[in-house]
Formats: C-alpha cells, structure tokens, sequence
C-alpha cells in the first residue's frame, strides 16, 4: 500500500511540525516513531514522549484506506533532508517495514505496530476555550520564557504559569532571583484558570510558534500570479487554548497539541512586584545593552557581578574580575532622582533587553537593597522584577 506520496517539502514539514518533542534514545523504544494513521485520503502524525503529545493532519496522498504503523521519525527527517525539496517521495508498506522512495533512492525501514503507541489520554473536563492571536502567544512567551528556572528542586519554578481571568491573559516566570511578567487582553470574559506549564513545553511551543510565524510570512511575500487582484488580508492565525486539573491542550496551525502541567503552588507573583519605588528612569534600550554586554565581558564565569551607579545626568556600569582587569561603561541619562549603587546579575539585565524589541525601557528603583522594576512605557502589561546582588 502507499501510505503517502507528495512532495519532500510537504512530508518534511509534516513530520518537523511533530517531531520536535521525539528524543532519540528513549528507554521505550516506540516513542522515538512517529505514528501514522491513515484513514480515507487524510493522514494524521503524531508523536509523544509520555508527558506531551503533538498531533497535525494532512493531505499527503497515497492509496486511500485504512492503516497505522510506528516508524523512526528523526531517521525519516534525516533522509528527507537529504532529498530535494522538489521531489515527489512516497511511502509504501508491506510486510512490517516502510520504504521511502525518492527519485533513484529507496530507504527500507523497520516499524514497530502502531497499537504498541502509548497515546496521552485527554483529561475529560477541559474548562472553557479562549483564543489569541499566534504572534501574541509567542510574544508574551518571548518577554518571559527566560525567567523559567531550570532544573530547580522547587519544581512549580522550572515553567510557566498561565492565568486566564476575566479579561486577561497572564504569563510568569520566576528562578527566585528574577520575575518576568507579561498580559495579553482577552475577547471573551474567563472564570479564573490557572496552570504551570512544564518548560520542555514552553519550549517546543516556542518553536512551533516561530515555525508557524515564518510560514505565514513566506505566505505573505509570496509572488502574486499575473493578474492576480487585491487579496483581502488572510484573517490573524488563532490558538486555542483549554486547560484542566492536570492538563492544557493547545490548537493551532492544523497542530493539536496536548501537555501535562506542572503541579504545585505558584509563589505570589504579585506580592513580588514593587509598587511604590520613587526614582525612575527612561532610557535607550539598545544602548544600554550594548554597554552591560561590554561591561559583561570582564565579568568571571562565576561571579557576573556589574555595579550600576544611577546619580543625576549619569549612569554608570563597572565591572571587575578575579584577574583585577576592569570596565567602566558611561551613559547619559534624563534622571534627577536619587544616587543610588546597586550591584545586578548582568545576565538578568541582559536576559530581559535582548528579548525585549522595544525602543525605550523604564528602571524603577527604590534603593541599593530593594529590587529593581523594569517596564516599557508603551505595553502596560509587561513589568520585570530583578533582585540586587551584593558586590
């Protein structure tokens, strides 16, 4: 039977837009395959690693009827890889193997039965669905996703919490040193969800956000055939989001794609956030990370330490390491607040300007042993919270 037959481009993006979450050792065998199951013309892919579970559906033609197999997905990417982009491929059966064939190439392949998969079982009592737009999911994660702790022993920290209430949609992450906040307006009103979702998917989610986000633009600047009219602009791709106790399902892009959450309390991330500091300060985002990167560069590997001295007209960065080499970076700024020395994890500040494309930021801070508050004056809804370090 031929389980499929379409384009190397068409199959590869197919099996990339699952694949990402399959490892390649894995102490059960079948979960680094993919499973495919074919029903009529329409083909569905999916893959899990027993925590997450992604699923896409696609038209890649074949013989229409029924069948399922598991076959090794990295080995099937690795070959489609190597074939032109151009090139019909095709996938048949017979006898407990797959071959792949493309052009004068043929690839035999084992599998392993389809009903060996260990599929995740969707939780029964999804609350309410709500949708944003794609880019605003990936934005909010972007703003945030460097905060998440990693390998923590407080394991409600290695993620991100999710809370959808009323209105809004807000996004946290915390390592205990740092606090990344970001919100997003919803067009319907929610009852009070919230959930963390572990970090290997945030991550994975990121990338098939990007993914998604680089297609849609590919779709955009394709050439218009002659005579082609004015299109009207494609609606703004959507996600779907529905959380349970103990699970979160995500849809988009043809994707479908299901997670286990993190359990455990969430710190208060609003008793956090400092309310009431009275020295701010607006500033040229890229120039100030331009400097704290320079300065960082004499910092040691394990001591990244900069002081940060904030006095009238003047910033100034300083940083030493063990070898008593020195930088001193200066920046003018409109500032008539205290003066005030802090010293900051670079890698804090760094973190949170390079994943930040807005043109100017706002410091807020109170004195050197209080935290430090970073906002954009433009997007409300994001605010940063970073703890001084004693230098």
């Amino acid at each position: 039977m031929i389980v499929l037959k379409a384009t190397q481009e068409k199959v590869l993006a197919a099996l990339q837009s699952v694949s990402g979450i399959v490892e390649r050792r894995h102490t059960l065998p079948v979960l680094a395959n993919v499973l495919i199951r074919k029903q009529g013309g329409h083909t569905e892919l999916t893959t899990s690693d027993l925590e997450i579970q992604v699923r896409t559906a696609a038209e890649l033609g074949g013989d229409e009827g029924s069948f399922s197999t598991t076959v090794g997905a990295r080995k099937m990417i690795d070959i489609l890889r190597t074939l032109p982009a151009d090139q019909v491929v095709t996938l048949s059966a017979a006898q407990n193997k797959l071959t792949l064939a493309g052009g004068k190439s043929r690839f035999t392949l084992q599998t392993l039965p389809a009903e060996d998969f260990p599929l995740v079982q969707e939780s029964a009592e999804f609350g309410p669905s709500f949708s944003v737009p794609q880019k605003t999911l990936k934005g909010l994660i972007d703003q945030v996703h460097f905060a998440m702790a990693v390998h923590d022993i407080r394991y409600y920290l290695n993620g991100i919490l999710f809370v959808a209430e009323g209105k809004t949609l807000t996004l946290v992450a915390t390592d205990g040193h740092r606090l990344a906040l970001a919100q997003a307006t919803l067009e319907v009103e929610m009852p009070k969800q919230e959930v963390i979702l572990p970090r290997k998917t945030v991550l994975e989610l990121q990338r098939l956000l990007k993914a998604d986000d680089k297609a849609a633009r590919a779709d955009k600047s394709a050439p218009k055939a002659e005579g082609d009219g004015e299109v009207a602009a494609p609606e703004e791709a959507r996600i779907e989001m529905r959380f349970a106790d103990n699970q979160a399902k995500f849809t988009f892009g043809g994707l479908e794609f299901v997670t286990k959450l993190v359990e455990g309390k969430f710190p208060d991330y609003n008793r956090v956030i400092p309310k009431n500091h009275r020295n701010h300060v607006t500033l040229g985002r890229a120039p100030l990370l331009a400097s704290l990167q320079r300065a960082a560069i004499l910092t040691s590997e394990k001591f990244k330490g900069v002081r940060v001295n904030f006095e009238p007209g003047t910033l100034r960065i300083a940083a030493s390491n063990a070898e008593q080499e020195e930088a001193k970076e200066e920046l003018e700024i409109d500032y008539g607040g205290d003066s005030i020395e802090i010293g900051f994890n670079v890698t804090y500040l760094i973190d949170v300007l390079a994943n930040s494309g807005a043109e100017m930021v706002t410091l807020s801070l109170q004195d050197a042993n209080s935290s430090a508050l970073i906002t954009i004056p433009d997007q409300a809804g994001f605010k940063y919270v970073v703890m001084p370090m004693r230098i």
